[in-house]
């Protein structure tokens, strides 16, 4: 027999908390949101979302990286919720969030977003094909990682089983730096002058767009993944440094690799599912005691 999906609450209704949370309303599946915005609630009302401050089942933080450690201080919090997040970098909530909440935390981060911010930016659609990183830390309980896998895919999402550690490396490489990167080349076209500004086009606007992000996000975020942004900014100095050629040739590969996968099925089970995310795979659906994904070939 299935048991029934658990209720889902949502602290943050930004464009991430938001449109997860309108999401799920869309689904029928039941889900509480709360905001310290006034006009944050009364947009998630509009679409379906039951305003709270009571918590159950899993209950979800998207909120700022610097507000995870307090965002559940003055809210109720029922005693076997699921806690999980969507923050962009892993360890220091698992340092936070973690060890207040032990085995009950299961940390997350959606690969999805705009440079746009806020409810204004809400898309119920946001999560449809997009990678969710789910948290198989030490500790972590299969169960509750199974309800947070659960819920992304409910919205659409891929589920990347994944450590804290490995999700901030791998991260700082292709969300982190690609963010300073943006706001380098930006900058260096400005100090160029006028005239370079005006002939920009297609490459400069997608090299740039998400340059256009909040600077408070971007800080906290680089600030959180100090390390892994600094080895992965090496790497791309590294690369820099390669004559042209061959620079402009490496990047074209990779770009143009085929995406081909190969169906797999992965039971229940830590090492199994590690392996997976490690491979570049991601779980697609459960099927009983077991979980149905791919992996490149």
């Amino acid at each position: 027999m299935t048991l029934p999906a658990p209720p889902v609450a949502v602290v943050g209704l930004g464009q991430l908390g938001g449109s997860l949370a309108a999401a799920l309303a869309a689904a029928g599946r039941p889900v509480t949101g709360w905001d310290v915005d006034p006009a944050a609630c009364e947009a998630a009302a509009a679409r379906g979302v039951r305003v709270a401050r009571e918590l159950e089942g899993v209950v979800v933080l998207a909120v700022p990286l610097p507000a995870m450690a307090s965002a559940l201080d003055d809210l109720t919090v029922a005693p076997d919720a699921t806690i999980t997040d969507l923050g962009s970098v892993k360890r220091p909530v698992l340092d936070t969030v973690g060890a207040r909440y032990g085995s009950r935390f299961v940390g997350g981060h959606p690969m999805c977003g705009t440079e746009r911010s806020g409810f204004a930016a809400v898309d119920p659609a946001l999560f449809a094909g997009a990678r969710w990183a789910v948290c198989l830390d030490e500790g972590t309980e299969l169960p509750r990682w199974l309800r947070v896998a659960e819920l992304a895919l409910a919205v659409g999402a891929e589920v990347v089983p994944v450590t804290s550690d490995e999700h901030d490396a791998a991260v700082a490489a292709v969300s982190h730096v690609p963010h300073l990167l943006a706001a380098a080349l930006a900058a260096g076209a400005a100090e160029a002058g006028p005239l370079a500004l005006a002939l920009a086009a297609g490459s400069f606007r997608d090299g740039t767009r998400v340059a256009g992000s909040d600077p408070a996000f971007v800080t906290a975020m680089v600030d959180g993944n100090a390390g892994p942004v600094a080895a992965a900014l090496d790497r791309v100095r590294g690369q820099l440094d390669r004559p042209w050629p061959e620079l402009v040739a490496a990047g074209h590969a990779v770009k143009a690799a085929t995406d081909r996968r190969r169906p797999v099925r992965v039971p229940l089970e830590r090492s199994a599912l590690l392996e997976l995310g490690r491979a570049g795979g991601a779980v697609t659906r459960r099927l009983a005691a077991f979980l149905e994904g791919w992996i490149p070939e």
